[in-house]
């Protein structure tokens, strides 16, 4: 097995490690590039920085599916200074190469290479290969090497940690791996709101809606949770529930028949003549059985939303409301009259306004319905009766 090496703080990893790993995988052929992140660099030492755990963490999240990078821990293991040529020893034991390995520098760390402890015994184990980080064009260096012709990523770790702690954009210089990591344990001054609704389960459904739903019911399912995390910002309820809640809702869809009935059943609720003759109309209710069964979901503001999506029912709280109205209006529902989606009116009216806009969108959706000879669900004619006799009064 033909080795390349790529050591650092990865203090956070971002696209940049990655882009270059493969970058070198691809340019010299080598099988397997190792990933070394140190317990303590002695070039850049960082009493603030997250724990080696933190860092690893972030970089294994980074790399799913991609059989050719490996991480090792062993710098971490040995806690601390990280020397390279004790590394390169580690390597040599416990992966037998078939050839020297090569060695990973960037260009802003080579100049400095003929410093490093023990320099010529890194020399003669390894192949030093040098990236292009910060110049443009190949350098100059008094010891054998072979330069990197790559694409120079104006991307650093310091960059992104400033970002981070600055409230700059930087979702976009990681991996999206490191990026649930970093929110969800509140790394670099990274403000973490009270959430029942994670970052990492978020991510978690997300690929589970976009794994079992059709391509464009989950392009759907993702403009409603887009919707629905607006909409929860606008009447002052949690962004990340309601971006949850909108993934999520559609995933009894894709169910055969026999489970939707299955699970619909397993809430007690009796089964309607109407979704005998149209057992799609379950997937509200198998859906929110199946969070609850199969992934753990139990915030039962979530679980209405999703029963009561399509049906509607005088039961719905704030969070089921929103979830109906982004279902209903979102911008791939090309029917949709544009009025129905500008909730410019309605910022800063609290649970008022959220009713008055939850009306609005339910009375054009029995109007749309109706227009198209579709028969009214039970949970849909009721709570249109009871809009009716509020407004008799």
């Amino acid at each position: 097995m033909r080795l390349a090496i790529l050591g650092g703080s990865f203090n956070p990893v971002h696209l940049g490690h990655l882009y270059l790993a493969d970058t070198v995988l691809s340019t010299f052929g080598y099988d397997r590039l190792l990933l070394i992140p140190a317990f303590r660099s002695p070039f850049k030492i960082d009493a603030a920085a997250p724990s080696p755990q933190d860092r690893l963490a972030m970089l294994a999240a980074s790399i799913p599916g991609d059989p050719r990078l490996l991480i090792d821990d062993c710098e971490i293991r040995r806690e601390g200074v990280s020397y390279t040529v004790d590394t390169l020893a580690d390597v040599y034991r416990r992966y037998l190469p078939e050839a020297k390995p090569a060695l990973v520098l960037g260009d802003d760390l080579a100049r400095d290479f003929p410093r490093w402890k023990r320099h010529g015994e890194i020399l003669s184990l390894a192949d030093i290969i040098i990236a292009r980080r910060t110049l443009s064009e190949a350098g100059e260096y008094p010891y054998p090497c072979r330069q990197l012709q790559n694409e120079v990523m104006d991307i650093s770790s310091a960059q992104v940690r400033d970002s981070i702690r600055l409230g700059q954009h930087w979702r976009g210089l990681v991996p999206a791996g490191a990026r649930t990591i970093i929110e969800e344990r509140g790394l670099y001054g990274f403000s973490t709101a009270a959430s029942a609704s994670s970052p990492s389960l978020i991510v978690r459904m997300e690929e589970e809606a976009r794994r079992t739903l059709s391509l464009s019911r989950f392009l759907h399912s993702r403009q409603v949770a887009v919707m629905a995390s607006d909409l929860c910002r606008i009447f002052g309820l949690d962004s990340h529930t309601g971006y949850l809640a909108g993934i999520v809702h559609d995933i009894g869809k894709q169910l055969e028949v026999e489970d939707l009935i299955r699970l619909a059943q397993a809430d007690r609720l009796p089964i309607s003549s109407m979704e005998q003759k149209k057992p799609s109309l379950l997937h509200g209710r198998a859906g929110a059985v199946l969070l609850e069964e199969r992934y753990g979901i139990r915030d039962q503001a979530i679980l209405d939303a999703v029963r009561y999506h399509t049906t509607a029912s005088g039961l719905m709280g704030p969070l089921a409301k929103i979830l109906y109205i982004a279902d209903k209006v979102e911008a791939s529902r090309e029917e949709v009259e544009g009025s129905l989606r500008d909730f410019r009116e309605y910022a800063g009216t609290g649970e008022r306004g959220l009713n008055r806009l939850f009306g609005k969108i339910f009375m054009a959706t029995v109007a749309w319905l109706r227009a198209k000879d579709f028969e009214l669900s039970e949970g849909t004619r009721k709570l249109l009766e009871h809009v009716e006799r509020g407004a008799s009064r």
